[in-house]
């Protein structure tokens, strides 16, 4: 299983636009040392030619750019776009399909409750009808596993995670299995196991249990502590409230993945204020003697 990493930040990307907290500032005037980022998006393969995208970011167009296999090369219009994947109906995760709509029709598997979000308080589905006609949906299951016909033996298991559906859903306060999922992807061919989940606010021992069947772990990365928005003067939302779980202290992140035998362990979706992207960082330190890999843009993974 091939896996690339075309954004590894959180909403906002790094530098985030209107954002002037140490990290963005010292990015801008070169005195952190550290990379720009694009927003959250993965993209899977079995044979490195047929690809699987996992939720579409509003950076989608610079991300296929900077990724040459998903380039057209066939054909005057194509894509080695196959199918895509959203987790959940976040504006971060979705908007992207708006910049894809010259390539419509897609083949987008999502669940019930995404579907349903994206066909009312965020009309996505019913929009881009209007492009060759739009996306066609594959339902996800909550239970069992699937596969896409593009990735045969990519066998794909959705895990329903604790979390809020977008302000502009209809059921924001009241949340429902399937608002967002994590996967567990084993190629069948190579054995090669992914769990991915780039939002994750809760573990519970029955995640524990499927995280530990993966062979690497690409983990939720959003911000090094619970406060860290209110520490850094940008925000005043805990990361729990936000459906993230923080990396340091008792219960956090790396308390988690210290727990795995996994052969990797690598954080994704990582926030524009968390201390981590400081590759001169104590916390960035810490990761490492943890074992803990920090997802960058272009990243590739072979499983």
């Amino acid at each position: 299983m091939f896996i690339q990493i075309l954004g590894s930040a959180a909403g906002g990307g790094f530098p985030q636009w209107n954002c002037n907290c140490v990290n963005c500032a010292g990015l801008r005037n070169g005195t952190l040392r550290a990379h720009a980022r694009t927003q959250s998006s993965i993209a899977i393969s079995e044979n490195g030619e047929d690809w699987i995208l996992c939720n579409a970011s509003p950076d989608i167009r610079a991300q296929l750019e900077s990724f040459p296999k998903l380039q057209p090369g066939r054909g005057p219009r194509d894509t080695a776009i196959k199918a895509i994947i959203l987790l959940d109906s976040q504006i971060d995760h979705t908007t992207g399909l708006l910049t894809l709509r010259e390539g419509c029709p897609h083949e987008v598997w999502c669940t019930e409750m995404v579907h349903q979000d994206l066909s009312t308080g965020f009309p996505l589905f019913k929009m881009l009808e209007h492009w060759n006609g739009g996306l066609h949906w594959n339902p996800i299951p909550l239970e069992g596993t699937f596969s896409i016909p593009a990735c045969p033996n990519l066998r794909i298991t959705p895990i329903p995670l604790r979390s809020s559906a977008p302000p502009y859903s209809p059921h924001r306060n009241d949340p429902h299995p399937g608002d967002n999922i994590g996967l567990l992807i084993e190629d069948q061919q190579s054995g090669g196991t992914l769990f991915y989940a780039p939002g994750l606010g809760q573990v519970s021992p029955e995640l524990l249990a499927t995280m530990r069947r993966a062979d690497c772990l690409l983990v939720d990365g959003t911000l090094w502590r619970d406060d860290e928005m209110r520490v850094r003067e940008v925000g005043t939302k805990l990361g729990s409230e936000m459906g993230h779980l923080h990396q340091s202290g008792p219960g956090g992140m790396i308390e988690v993945l210290d727990g795995m035998s996994t052969s990797r362990k690598i954080l994704i979706h990582i926030n524009n204020t968390n201390p981590i992207l400081d590759e001169d960082s104590p916390e960035r330190a810490e990761l490492g003697e943890h074992g803990i890999e920090v997802a960058f843009d272009g990243m590739s993974i072979e499983l």
